[in-house]
């Protein structure tokens, strides 16, 4: 009897009542009547997840919650570049194309890795570098590299300490540094970008809160540069205005101005007291020459025109995802420079901190070893002249498939892209029917083309030119 007490007693202990059991009014009617069943010993002695343990975690009451606080954030539209690359991802036609991003590729259309880049990084490991924090002005090599690449060693700029350079991220990353720059000290200064120009720069400038306008760049008549609208927009301008201008291989046109153009522009903008802000993201792969290409920014600086130069290094080192770049102010006085750079400084910090460091490494060992450099204008040259082989194929294949059509404008573009001229019905035409992807103002990506699909290329394009108005 001793003894059956007791096993009642263990019993009774078992049902005593449990706070963590949600009240039976919360429950839904299944859980309802788990939690009134009576709780017995019993001599299954399988494990609870075997027996089906009953799940007594208290349920989420949503409902009860209400809408979110960010409930009224719009959906944002998808981005007019990244989005293709997510789109060619999902497409199952095995004769896919994506020309969306600028991106080289081999002939395989395969991403490559310089050879340069290979080297760097094994004798970056057996230097035995550190990981620690870069100031906020970046790594110091990589600032005097960048510097000497843009504007040469011999630069007067450069020697007489005029130049303000910050390492940023990439080129996105230094364009936005020097829009904050505008935004803070040069309020109610409106930013003038070409038109067309890259689907990003009107995002960086007015998510600075910089007011941006547009000025006549490429006249698709002709489908080459509209100098005669160009400068007339640079001298209607109001005086002090800034100006974007692409240093070489204007994205997305391809179409960039010749030397003796560019003197007609730098006597515009100096004219009117006009700020140039050049974006160089693909110096290299205008001509295949890393110092011609910097032709443009040289002009400017020699004749002792102020500017912003933002640089990339994501294609012409291929370190796309490095972020490698910066923002370099070329001023008239080292004084100038000097506080400048402290107030570029003050915003990377407030932006991001400090820059990272592998990237800039790499670039500022290739820059600064000879041999390294040398060889680095050799892939240059490879790489641009992949492209400008297929480029040449293209309007050789183009002609074949329509000779009444004049297609000399592909050949006389320069660097990654061709701007088609083909409208947003026809592009859709070039996706959906062709499987092929590209951004809807017609620009396509010679970089990520072989020769293998030059014939399917040209097919597709003139059949989007005849079928689609």
């Amino acid at each position: 009897l001793d003894a059956l007490d007791a096993h009642k007693r263990i019993a009774r202990s078992l049902v005593r009542p449990c706070h963590c059991v949600p009240t039976m009014s919360a429950l839904a009617p299944s859980h309802f009547l788990a939690a009134r069943a009576p709780v017995r010993a019993s001599s299954d002695r399988r494990s609870p997840k075997a027996r089906g343990a009953v799940n007594t975690t208290p349920r989420a009451a949503a409902s009860a919650a209400g809408p979110s606080f960010l409930s009224a954030v719009e959906q944002a539209p998808p981005d007019p570049i990244l989005g293709v690359s997510v789109a060619f991802r999902e497409c199952t036609d095995p004769n896919k194309l994506n020309l969306g991003v600028g991106a080289y590729r081999t002939e395989e259309l395969k991403p490559y890795v310089l050879e340069v880049v290979r080297t760097a990084e094994k004798m970056m490991l057996e230097a035995e570098y550190d990981k620690e924090y870069l100031p906020m002005q970046g790594l110091a090599e990589f600032n005097v590299a960048t510097t000497e690449l843009l504007l040469g060693k011999e630069s007067l700029a450069v020697k007489e300490g005029r130049v303000a350079t910050v390492q940023s991220l990439s080129g996105t990353g230094s364009l936005r540094v020097g829009a904050a720059f505008i935004a803070k000290f040069l309020p109610g200064t409106a930013v003038y970008l070409p038109s067309p120009t890259w689907g990003n720069h009107k995002n960086i400038f007015a998510d600075s809160g910089v007011e941006w306008k547009e000025y006549k760049y490429y006249n698709p008549a002709t489908i080459g540069l509209d100098l005669e609208g160009m400068l007339a927009d640079i001298n209607a301008a109001p005086s002090g205005s800034v100006f974007i201008l692409h240093g070489c291989a204007h994205n997305p046109t391809g179409v960039d101005p010749t030397m003796e153009q560019w003197h007609q522009i730098a006597d515009a903008i100096q004219a009117k007291g006009h700020v140039p802000f050049f974006d160089v993201a693909y110096q290299g792969f205008a001509s295949g020459n890393l110092e011609e290409d910097a032709a443009s920014v040289r002009l400017f600086a020699d004749r002792g025109i102020e500017f912003f130069c933002a640089q990339s290094y994501s294609k012409n080192l291929g370190l796309y995802a490095e972020r490698v770049g910066a923002i370099n102010a070329v001023l008239n006085d080292a004084a100038s420079a000097k506080t400048t750079l402290s107030q570029m400084n003050r915003i990377a910090r407030a932006m991001y901190s400090n820059p990272p460091v592998h990237g800039a490494r790499i670039a500022a060992t290739v820059i600064g070893d000879p041999t390294l450099f040398a060889r680095w204008n050799e892939e240059m040259g490879e790489m641009a002249g992949r492209i400008k082989t297929v480029r040449k194929m293209l309007y050789d294949d183009l002609t074949k498939v329509n000779p009444d059509k004049d297609w000399s404008f592909v050949t006389r573009q320069i660097g990654m892209f061709s701007f088609t001229g083909l409208n947003p019905a026809q592009v859709e035409n070039m996706t959906n029917k062709h499987a092929i992807y590209m951004t809807k103002d017609g620009r396509i990506s010679l970089a990520g083309l072989s020769q293998a699909k030059c014939e399917y290329l040209a097919s597709a394009i003139d059949d989007s030119f005849k079928s689609v108005e």
